[in-house]
This record gives C-alpha cells, sequence and structure tokens, in this order.
C-alpha cells in the first residue's frame, strides 16, 4: 500500500555532480565516493550476485563491481537497449519522461546516492521514476511470485533507495524480455518507510563501520556467491602458502559446519536448506583461508586440519578454440576431435499436407 503519512518531513536532494560528460572512469570514481541503488541488495544480503564485501572492496576501489560481471554482453546490451525501452514504456503508458543527467545524494544521509535513469510526470503533476531493465526470456518469470505480480527483491531495493534520495513516493520499472513492444514487463512499487527506515540503518552501519574504518563486512550470503567473491579477490590456491590458523568466529563456524555434517549423515531424507547451511559455513571458511591450502584449528579438546586443494584440468576454452582454429587451422584440424551425436524428433502433419 503507498505510504499516505504526508506529515513526514520532506527534503530536496542535492546534486552531487552532473554526469553528462562524464567519462565512465570518472563516473565510477563520484559513485565510490556513497552507496547506489544497485549496491544495496547487496549490502542488505538480498543479492544473488554479490556480497557486501564485493561493495566494500568496489568502494575502496580495489575492484569496481561493474567490472566483475561475467556477462559483460548482457550488460552492453542493457545499456544499448536503454532508449529503446524508454520509448517503449512511453508508448504503452501515455506517460511523459524525461532524464536529468547528474547524481544526487540525499541531504541528511550523504553517503546515498543516486543516479536515475529517467523520471515521469504524473497527469496529477507528481514525480515518478523509472528504472530501465532488460533480461532475458527464462528470466521474466522472476517479476511473478506464486502467480501475483513482483519486482525482483533486488530491483525493489534499488528502487526505494532512489525513492528515498529523491524523496519522490512512487517507482515504476520496465523490463524488456523478448523482441516485441509486446515482451515488456511493467510495474510499479510505492514508498514504504518501514522498509526505508531499515534499509537506510542498514546502509549507514556498512557505511561508517566497514567503509569508513576499513574493516571488510562478514561473509553472511549463499555459499556460490561467497565462493565466487573469494576466488575473485584472493586468487588462485597456492601449495606453498602458510598455513592458516583459524581464529575469531572461525572456531564457531567451524563447529557448527561439523555439527550439520553430522546432522546430514543421521538424515534419511534430503534438505535443501540443510545443504545451503553447509555450503554456506564451508564457503566462509574457505573465503578465510584465501590462498592458503590449509587450515588448523584446536576446539575442545580437538585438532581439526581442513584442506581447500585445488583440483586442475587442462582445458581450451571456447573463446581459445576459436582463436586456435583461425590463427592456427593446421594444429586445430591436427589435435582438436569433432564429437558427432543425433537428435530424434518427430514431427506430425496431416495426410493431405503430405
Amino acid at each position: 500500500m503507498p505510504d499516505t503519512n504526508m506529515e513526514r518531513e520532506r527534503h530536496n536532494p542535492q546534486v552531487l555532480v552532473d554526469t553528462e560528460n562524464l567519462t565512465r572512469e570518472e563516473w565510477l570514481d563520484w559513485r565510490r565516493r556513497g552507496i547506489g541503488g544497485s549496491d544495496v541488495s547487496a549490502i542488505i544480503g538480498i543479492s544473488p550476485f554479490r556480497t557486501a564485501r564485493d561493495i566494500y572492496y568496489d568502494k575502496l576501489g580495489i575492484a569496481a563491481v561493474e567490472e566483475d560481471e561475467g556477462n559483460w554482453v548482457a550488460m552492453e546490451m542493457g545499456h544499448l537497449l536503454e532508449d529503446l525501452v524508454a520509448k517503449i514504456f512511453e508508448r504503452r503508458t501515455g506517460l511523459d519522461i524525461y532524464q536529468i543527467k547528474k547524481m544526487f545524494r540525499h541531504p541528511l544521509y550523504p553517503f546515498m546516492l543516486a543516479d536515475v535513469d529517467y523520471f515521469i510526470t504524473m497527469p496529477d503533476g507528481t514525480k515518478a521514476i523509472l528504472e530501465i531493465k532488460t533480461t532475458n526470456y527464462n528470466a521474466k518469470d522472476l517479476w511473478w511470485k506464486d502467480g501475483r505480480e513482483t519486482v525482483p527483491a533486488y530491483y525493489e531495493a534499488q528502487g526505494r533507495h532512489y525513492m528515498a534520495v529523491m524523496d519522490i513516493d512512487r517507482v515504476f520499472f520496465c523490463c524488456l524480455y523478448g523482441n516485441t513492444e509486446d515482451e515488456t514487463i511493467i510495474r510499479e512499487i510505492h514508498r514504504d518507510m518501514a522498509y526505508e527506515e531499515e534499509m537506510v540503518f542498514l546502509e549507514q552501519e556498512f557505511w561508517d563501520s566497514h567503509v569508513q574504518k576499513q574493516v571488510p563486512p562478514p561473509y553472511l550470503e549463499d555459499g556460490d556467491v561467497i565462493l565466487a567473491s573469494a576466488r575473485q579477490y584472493c586468487g588462485r590456491a597456492d601449495k606453498n602458502a602458510e598455513t592458516v590458523v583459524l581464529n575469531g568466529a572461525m572456531p564457531s563456524t567451524l563447529k557448527r559446519y561439523m555439527q550439520l555434517q553430522e546432522q546430514k549423515k543421521q538424515s534419511d531424507t534430503y534438505s535443501k536448506k540443510l545443504e545451503a547451511d553447509i555450503q554456506r559455513l564451508k564457503a566462509i571458511m574457505a573465503a578465510e583461508m584465501g590462498t592458503s591450502c590449509k587450515a588448523v584449528c584446536d576446539m575442545g579438546g580437538n585438532h581439526y586440519t581442513v584442506t581447500y586443494n585445488p583440483v586442475r584440468k587442462p582445458i581450451i576454452g571456447k573463446d581459445n578454440l576459436v582463436r586456435l582454429k583461425l590463427l592456427h587451422p593446421e594444429i586445430y584440424e591436427e589435435f582438436v576431435t569433432m564429437l558427432e551425436f543425433r537428435t530424434f524428433h518427430v514431427k506430425v502433419s496431416s495426410v493431405d499436407a503430405a
């Protein structure tokens, strides 16, 4: 339900910088000076792609999260199609949209930044925000939950962050998933002050306790997300690296991991939640080990040795295989084996058509 408490104190966002003529690197540098909308889902722990530590590394200039996207083609397509999707939104809704190429910040929480795709002039004269998204056909189902229209949680957090910074009460999302005007999803959410209050608290905690003090936030996400983050920032395994001593919170993590492993052995049924908890704890310890392949821990009268050894197989990736064929066709023909398989399919048609 939209928030109707209009007695709350309104504010005007401050302009941090004009973005129209900024280079990509300059834009990234300005964005590192605070928390942007795309950072929020990771900070509050609901991103399926990034950890809070990824955002932490980005703000300290160690690695830009924008450069950490595996599917750079999808990112480029999103940028290239932005104007087209905005035009589709205008045609489908009849609403007037416009851009303000500036980066804004919240006057009370200056670490909260907003670089909004588009603004909307509503029929009643009020403003709304428009966020442009693109996805593939299979991922369109994320815009429904239990048969009801919804906004994916990580996009919702972004929209609510922008509403807080800009002091605007409505956000529209327009997501293109196909090749036609009809293959777009339009959603609208209204401001929720309870959500916003908790979000601002978590953002401030992240900014003050971690970024400003240069203390990495703990890994609390799903195991695969943690491992992806750890692999990126820790580097490859080093068998000559020193043995890590698990201390601080790590003994408790190891203890819980052992308990869940025992619970798994004793259980007759598969538990998705149990497996996810085990993988998350394993990932936390693996991240703590960094490049080291061995860790030790003394706990409860026992000595634990944890190993995390690499298994390496020589492979040729698809990109390098294409390069090999182009640059050294004779070697390609000599060493590359062509696998053959057949597909079985039955097509039905009428006798007359045959």
